[in-house]
């Protein structure tokens, strides 16, 4: 009987196993018949043999983007679940760490100041105040400097390049680019949600309506970064039909933005005393004017021109341009002082300076060989405040136009030359004779050293002595700031680290890197013109 059962047994299950072979046979064909058609040539991928229809693949795909939707939902709510347990256990550890810093000191001890701080927000505040951001912080040469880099909404203006990097350029790295807009829209946020501390006022629009800034109102920026404390940005805001800027200052220290300080700035009575020491060269003092002409008194009007003219010859000459500038622009705020010695700027500045008698005001020292925009003198007048902040711009230099153009029959006009660009010129890291400081400023510091003769020397000494105070220097790249070029001489009266420099500033003034290359290997590349050339002539004979 035993024997009987398990034969029997077996023979259902082989019949139960045939059954589900014959089931699955027919739902097979019926999955051939009823499987919707599709045209011949718009078969898609799938198991070699088979066609489906385009519905099929795409409720597919929807039940794959529905499967994923669910996953990402699912891996948000367990990151944010883990981020709050992380914030307890912080929590717990912090009270641990109180709890024995009592049981060690027998009161709330929190170490020396070197410490650092428990919280994080405090934290985050003492790299503010450990950053050079509201103090300036005394330096031991020119060489500590951090300079800043400015940019606008489409460009950054870089100051070290090297041999690759470009003077302008878009930020097309993605960390940068976010970076600036992340920067841009954080300062919109505090100017148009201001907070009870910020130091300016409510205003209203055209029709009573509160005043709301965008991005389009941005007018330039500028970043630099301590790498052991965080990043610093400085921004500008200002609407079109309004007078006064919005300043924004911001921090990154090394963790999110934190705001600084929030003002308005009216410079709408802010002028300018811009003093040039000059010496011979009425040619270049003309050009000079005609610029002048063009910023300062037909756009910007709220400047005075201070001429410190050294010797005789020329002066005749410096005095017939002025007269013709004032007769036909009706410009009488300028100031023309002659001193009958040998060329010392540093002098001429010094007097310069001292001649005006009119009470507070804002300088920029400046040289005949300078080309500067409308924007320039405003972004002078922001940047530099009385007893706070002096003002040292990065001119960028033209090279010699007779290289830079050496394709064209003639270099065309000073105007179209004035570009960012690598073969065109470069930021003068190494020049500080253009700066924009207060009188008192200047004259608190002691002015230039009289004992420097010659070229050279003063305008560093002067700039020592700023890094030496609690003034704040802000040195940056400005892209309306253009040196011209001008064939330099290097006298032998100088003395040897004088000399240095006037070398060192008449190759750097001459060509790019590529361009003086080319100059150097000029007859390589003639010789090998003329041997491409003999081959090609005797192939053609032969």
């Amino acid at each position: 009987m035993p024997r009987r059962g398990l034969i029997l047994q077996t023979r259902t299950h082989w019949l139960l196993l045939g059954l589900a072979l014959l089931c699955s046979l027919i739902l097979f064909l019926y999955l051939l018949e009823c499987a919707p058609q599709t045209d011949g040539n718009a078969s898609l991928p799938g198991i070699i043999g088979e066609n489906y229809g385009k519905e099929y693949y795409q409720a597919l795909l929807q039940e794959q983007e529905e499967h994923y939707q669910t996953r990402a939902t699912s891996l948000k709510r367990q990151i944010a679940q883990l981020k709050q347990e992380l914030q307890e256990m912080s929590e717990k550890m912090r009270f641990l760490q109180e709890r024995k810093n009592v049981g060690a000191n027998g009161i709330g001890y929190q170490g020396n100041k070197e410490q650092a701080p428990s919280d994080l927000l405090e934290f985050l505040h003492s790299q503010i105040d450990k950053a050079e951001v509201s103090i300036g912080a005394k330096l031991p040469s020119e060489y500590g400097v951090i300079p800043f880099e400015s940019f606008t909404l489409m460009k950054v203006f870089q100051l070290e390049m090297g041999l690759t990097r470009h003077p302008e350029e878009k930020p097309v790295r993605k960390d940068k680019r976010d970076e600036l807009v992340e920067v841009i829209e954080a300062g919109l946020e505090v100017i148009n949600n201001p907070d009870e501390d910020d130091e300016q006022e409510d205003e209203d629009g055209p029709l009573g309506e509160k005043l709301i800034f965008n991005e389009n109102d941005f007018i330039e920026g500028y970043y630099r970064t301590e790498k052991d404390k965080g990043t610093q940005y400085e921004l500008f805001f200002k609407k079109a039909d309004l007078m006064e800027y919005r300043h924004v200052t911001l921090f990154r220290p090394f963790g999110p933005l934190m705001k600084v300080k929030s003002e308005m700035i009216d410079i709408t009575r802010s002028v300018i005393n811009i003093i040039v020491p000059l010496a011979e060269r009425t040619e270049a003092f003309a050009q000079f004017m005609q610029n002048f002409r063009n910023v300062c008194i037909h756009q910007d009007k709220r400047i005075h021109l201070t001429v410190v003219y050294f010797g005789k010859e020329g002066l005749s000459k410096v005095k017939s341009i002025l007269e013709s500038v004032t007769s036909e622009s009706n410009f009488h705020n300028y100031t023309l002082v002659s001193l009958n010695e040998e060329f010392n700027r540093g002098r001429g500045l010094n007097v310069g300076a001292r001649a005006w008698d009119k009470g507070e005001v804002l300088m920029f020292f400046c040289d005949v060989d300078i080309y500067f925009s409308a924007e320039f003198l405003n972004s002078c007048r922001l940047n530099a405040e009385p007893g706070k902040k002096v003002f040292y711009p990065v001119v960028f230099s033209l090279y010699n136009p007779a290289i830079v153009y050496a394709n064209l029959d003639v270099p065309p006009p000073v105007e179209q030359q004035l570009v960012h660009k690598k073969d065109s010129g470069f930021w003068r890291d190494f020049g500080f004779g253009m700066t924009c400081q207060y009188q008192s400023d200047f004259l608190s510091i002691g002015g230039f050293d009289m004992e420097v003769k010659g070229w050279g020397g003063e305008d560093v000494h002067l700039y020592r002595k700023y890094l030496h105070s609690d003034l704040i220097v802000i040195r940056t790249p400005v892209p309306g700031l253009f040196h011209l070029w001008h064939e330099k001489r290097c006298a032998d009266e100088l003395t040897p680290e004088q000399y240095r420099m006037c070398i060192q500033s008449k190759a750097m003034n001459e060509a790019s890197h590529s361009h003086l290359g080319m100059l150097v290997f000029r007859e390589e590349i003639e010789t090998h013109l003329h041997k491409q050339a003999y081959r090609t002539n005797s192939e053609a004979v032969g």
